[in-house]
């Protein structure tokens, strides 16, 4: 089972819930993914989601900036959504995934 299974899996569906997974994991893991999000400059956004405070917001725009377009195409590809309407899901949902599978305001070792 991956981290976000029970979290994302009734909000934006079961396969979207796996591919973030394969996602993750393709990264690395959720470090290197924060990683991603601090080269992008949004290292304070998810930091964010990660501790115990409020989740700034992120736009569909940082998510693909963060993520990179490739990715963000490639997500929506194997979905078989438009690509912006990815971005869009991400941007919403993904600060109260990370938030949820960092409780204690610490990444899952």
């Amino acid at each position: 089972m991956g981290m976000f299974d029970g979290i994302l899996g009734g909000i934006i569906g079961a396969s979207a819930t796996k591919l973030l997974d394969s996602y993750i994991e393709k990264q690395g893991g959720l470090q290197n993914v924060v990683s991603q999000f601090d080269t992008a400059g949004l290292g304070d956004t998810m930091k964010s989601w990660i501790s115990k405070g409020p989740n700034l917001p992120i736009t569909a725009e940082q998510i693909q900036q963060a993520l990179g377009s490739d990715t963000v195409k490639a997500l929506a590809a194997k979905m078989g959504l438009p690509t912006d309407k990815i971005a869009d899901m991400l941007a919403q949902h993904l600060p109260h995934a990370i938030d949820k599978v960092t409780p204690d305001g610490k990444l899952p070792s």
